[in-house]
């Protein structure tokens, strides 16, 4: 007979629903069987009604007839429940036995119950009354504990009141692969230290040791807690197997602000002192585990839905590339040395952890020792174990079940033994026929007259097992169908059985496969099984591997597919000025490109880049490999993944954002705020400047018929993004996209002028996106100055002099020659010898002020070294030093140059006016008297067309990047058509703070009228 773990369902539309009456007929929900007559039918609900990923026992909405059987379950499950009789619901990783009989979880129930444990079956703890000896709070209600006595889970630290035992809904962490709707590597980052943040495997807190973080979702961990992580992360992209039009809440446990309210009963759910309370990391919104039966599942992205980047609007083929590749994220030394399991580094972080816990624990109790404890084959050949503490006096049968909770294995510590080994064969490959001999007494110490080096865990031989299997097609929830094993069960015959247990028994079996889906945290591998494998041997295998690697094993059938893969690469570093075919040829020559498989799709010649095209994952992934360590011209390679946005998905009323982050700018606080934003954002929406530049988020967003850009920099990232959007602001559905401004420079005039502040100085990135949403359009003009310089090149051509070209840069904020120009040029030369000293505004600013000391006393007469012509006017210079071309009426930091006096002679400037003010200064005691307010400048003119002439080398600046300008001409005029920025709304910051408590709550509102 098939043993039913959950009832087999078919889905038509995202639903699911009942496919057959079946006779007296036994279905075995999670280890519990659930028995229907054959006058019943099932009846099913839409999934998202039962608990979070990591909730507990299902809890009913509304009334139901007695007696009667649904499907039901959340975004992390389904299940099978009875409404009627008082039935309750069983826990997800109870297993039926091949005969149809009890699981042996039966047994260790009773067993644990006579030791003092209790194993419930719906959420998976295996709780124990201790006795506390120091300040402690219940993570189910986060009150404090009175008295001395608690309960806490043996095996992820779970603790709580005995009054809350009944209503626990939090899974234990070794049900939490179980419940993985779709499995998504996490991209973990540099292990370091962080404050008020609790670990998602062992629910401690993070201070006490190295702990890294998920650069795309909410995930924290302790480094030796990171191999137990499930793959539960954010799916931020379709990439052809089980994508959706819609998405559900994608729920995160713990790590809230206290100041968390739940969207439901309104009641705060955030806690500094446990992990508790859940959060959507999409929309925002948080809950009590108890409070969220009461939402419905649909996610509608929040507050920031309309600036969001729906995720079944992205498309990507990233089947090896990691998510460093795929988000753009920069892979350094750390970040290598963390992501890359062989590395010695991270082998011994993750050993000294393990071992810090044990040995404290041995050396405390002299009747206790340490163990190591491999899991197999696998962690013998990486050196990767794990301590346990045991008495010194102990039963086998003791160990095992020791071992079992180091490795977060729920399992009957009765289907394993351990193994002893020498340290000669610690390393060996022929692990079998080197071990030590089996431990067969289970009365026997396991510390016996000589204590063995390491020890092994294994799981004894079986003759039948049950296999899960999950149906691939299945978009929401997480069903699955246990199929009994032998040691002459194939592949085939199993895909034969599912199908007709699914109804599709008329389908074609080479139609199907069977994959193997290994869920780690991050990495998630899929190998497509023979049909002609056997399956008992398949499972031993695995488990030899790593007994733990099988808690983190599925196999899906799905239906074999024949789409063709397609990835873009956008290769930067070529020459500029290259056509489409100079630019295949001298790839063909240095990377071997293969016509056959790539195609060009843009060239972009101003830039030097190309965008491939390639038809073949493998030849992708070699170009992509390749390309690092090709040079052209002396000039490095570079290559990012492009996504692909499918504008006909995206909603009517949607401009998502295009967010470019410049993480050396000002105060180096880039890097926090990038992984800010990846968290409210779609990472793919997210561009580090440091990587690519802003060319590759603009080519990823060239489709969309209307976006909004955020530029988080100081004045010169701001002018780089603006210039690369003026040049191929052609090739965009949207040629002029409204670009915001988060100031991390030193000056950041821009930034001021159009309210978003003198600097960033840690407000909430929440608030920060939605003030941009809220900002308004204005016009700003942009200039463009021509540098021809009347100077000699060396090493001219058959003897013959040659004058250096003219060159062209853009302005946006103003042009500076002469004494202004030269302190730049100081400050920018200081910079650069000692970069790691200028992090902080105030410091660069201090900088300044040494420099402008230095060069008070010089005296220079500037009117007598050029000559200025404004709209073919000579125009006199008065006796200065410096003289400056202002676009905006912000100069050295927030200065206002012009002044604000009335003056019948000139007009009162604006950004969008179409004329630039030019403005004299005497020398550096004058800028000084600017600075703090007592002075304006000297105005001098203003016009739309300057013409300089240089009649010596005189240093010269453009938006705070300054160099020595050699004689010569310098003209000035307008730059085309003027962009289109967004000014910050004119709102007092703590009403601005006090509408978002609501917006939430509004959008919560908003998602239940909808449904």
């Amino acid at each position: 007979m098939i043993c039913w773990d959950f009832v087999a369902i078919t889905i038509t539309q995202g639903l699911a629903r009942p496919f057959q009456r079946a006779p007296e007929s036994q279905a075995h929900c999670c280890g519990s069987k659930l028995t229907c007559r054959s006058d019943q039918l099932l009846s099913v609900r839409s999934p998202g009604s039962g608990p979070y990923p990591r909730g507990g026992s299902e809890q009913e909405a509304g009334p139901k007839a007695p007696g009667s059987a649904q499907l039901s379950g959340g975004p992390g499950r389904w299940a099978v429940g009875l409404t009627g009789g008082g039935g309750r619901m069983a826990d997800n990783w109870g297993r039926a036995s091949p005969n149809g009989s009890p699981s042996p979880s039966s047994s260790r129930e009773k067993a644990a119950a006579a030791g003092g444990h209790r194993r419930h079956l719906g959420h998976g703890h295996r709780l124990r009354k201790v006795t506390l000896s120091k300040p402690t709070f219940c993570q189910h209600c986060t009150d404090f504990i009175w008295g001395l006595g608690g309960f806490e889970c043996d095996l992820c630290n779970f603790m709580c009141h005995e009054k809350c035992l009944r209503n626990v809904k939090t899974l234990c962490s070794c049900l939490a692969p179980n419940l993985v709707q779709i499995p998504v590597a996490h991209c973990l980052g540099v292990p370091a230290q962080y404050k008020k943040k609790f670990c998602a495997v062992c629910r401690r807190q993070l201070e006490e040791s190295l702990a890294t973080r998920c650069e795309v979702c909410e995930l924290h961990v302790h480094v030796d807690c990171g191999p137990f992580a499930c793959s539960d992360c954010r799916r931020c992209h379709q990439d052809g197997q089980y994508d959706r039009e819609s998405y559900h809440h994608h729920w995160r446990e713990g790590n809230l602000s206290t100041a968390a309210r739940c969207d439901v009963c309104k009641k705060s759910c955030g806690s500094s002192e446990v992990l508790s309370g859940i959060r959507c990391e999409w929309c925002g919104i948080t809950v009590h585990a108890d409070c969220y039966s009461s939402l419905t599942p649909e996610c509608n992205f929040g507050r920031l839905r309309k600036m969001i980047l729906p995720p079944n609007c992205v498309r990507v083929c990233v089947r090896n590339f990691t998510k460093f590749h795929c988000f753009r994220i920069s892979e350094n030394a750390q970040i290598e040395s963390v992501a890359d399991e062989t590395d010695d580094d991270h082998i011994n972080m993750w050993n000294q952890a393990s071992y810090k816990d044990a040995h404290s624990a041995s050396t405390t109790d002299s009747g206790k020792q340490s163990l190591k404890i491999f899991d197999g084959s696998d962690a013998v050949k990486r050196n990767q174990f794990r301590l346990i503490t045991v008495p010194r006096i102990s039963k086998t049968e003791e160990a095992v079940e020791a071992a079992l909770r180091a490795y977060y294995i729920p399992d009957d510590p009765q289907e394993y033994e351990l193994q002893t080994f020498t340290q000669d064969s610690l390393y060996s490959d022929d692990i079998i026929n080197r071990n030590g001999g089996w431990m067969e007494s289970k009365n026997l110490s396991v510390f016996r007259d000589t204590i063995p080096e390491a020890w092994i865990l294994r799981a004894k031989p079986r003759d039948c097992e049950i296999v899960k299997i999950y149906p691939g097609w299945l978009k929401f929830g997480v069903a699955y169908i246990s199929i009994p094993v032998n040691i002459e069960t194939t592949v085939k015959a199993i895909i034969q059985e599912v199908l007709l247990q699914l109804g599709r028994q008329d389908e074609n079996i080479e139609d199907f496969e069977l994959v193997e889906v290994v869920m780690g945290c991050k990495q998630v591998q899929c190998v497509v099984l023979s049909q002609l494998e056997l399956m008992l041997g398949r499972l031993q295998n695995i488990r030899k591997i790593s007994v733990r690697q099988m808690n983190q094993t599925r196999f899906y059938i799905k239906k074999k597919q024949n789409s063709m893969e397609q990835v873009n690469l956008l290769l930067m570093g070529l020459p500029p000025q290259m056509a489409r075919d100079e630019c295949l040829s001298l790839l063909q020559r240095h990377i071997e490109i293969n016509g056959n498989l790539v195609s060009f799709g843009y060239v972009y010649m101003d830039q030097g880049a190309v965008v491939l095209e390639f038809s073949c994952f493998d030849e992708a992934e070699r170009i992509y490999t390749q390309v690092k360590d090709t040079t052209v011209n002396d000039r490095h390679l570079t290559t990012v993944i492009i996504p692909v946005i499918e504008v006909t998905q995206l909603p009517q009323d949607s401009y998502p954002l295009l967010l470019f982050v410049n993480p050396k700018s000002g105060a180096l606080k880039g890097r926090e705020l990038l992984y800010s934003f990846r968290k409210l954002l779609n990472p793919h929406q997210v561009f580090d400047l440091s990587n690519g530049g802003p060319l590759s988020g603009l080519h990823t967003f060239r489709e969309v018929p209307y976006f909004r850009i955020l530029v988080c920099g100081g004045d010169g990232t701001v002018g780089w993004v603006l210039g690369v959007l003026e040049e191929i602001r052609h090739k965009l559905n949207c040629p002029v996209p409204p670009v915001a401004v988060l100031p991390l420079g030193t000056g950041n005039d821009l930034a001021r002028v159009l309210r978003w502040g003198p600097g960033y100085s840690g407000e909430d990135p929440f608030s920060i996106l939605v003030a941009v949403d809220e900002a308004e359009e204005v016009l700003m003009d942009r200039w463009t100055i021509l540098l021809d310089a009347q100077e000699v090149v060396d090493g001219s051509e058959n003897g013959v002099p040659e004058l250096e070209p003219p060159k062209i840069v853009q302005m946006n904020n103003y042009c500076g020659i002469g004494i202004d120009a030269e302190l730049s040029l100081d400050f920018h030369q200081a910079r650069e010898e000692d970069p790691d000293k200028f992090n902080s505004r105030f410091h660069n600013k201090g900088v300044y002020v040494k420099v402008g000391l230095q060069k008070i006393s010089h005296t220079r007469s500037l009117h007598k070294d050029l000559k200025l012509q404004v709209d073919d006017h000579e125009v006199a210079l008065p006796n200065i030093e410096g003289l400056i071309f202002l676009n905006i009426p912000s100069w050295g930091s927030g200065a206002d140059l012009w002044g604000s006096d009335s003056d019948g002679r000139f007009e009162r400037p604006r950004i969008d006016d179409g004329m630039l003010e030019v403005v004299g200064v005497t020398g550096v005691v004058h800028m000084g008297q600017v600075q703090s307010g007592l002075r304006s400048g000297i105005r001098i003119a203003q016009g739309t067309y300057f013409r300089v002439t240089l009649l010596k080398a005189i240093p010269v600046q453009v938006d705070g990047e300054p160099w020595i300008q050699s004689p010569g001409h310098i003209i000035i005029s307008a730059a085309g058509p003027k962009v289109h920025m967004l000014k910050k709304c004119k709102q007092k910051q703590k009403k601005q703070i006090g509408s978002l408590k609501d917006a939430r709550a509004e959008s919560l509102v908003s998602s239940e009228m909808g449904n």
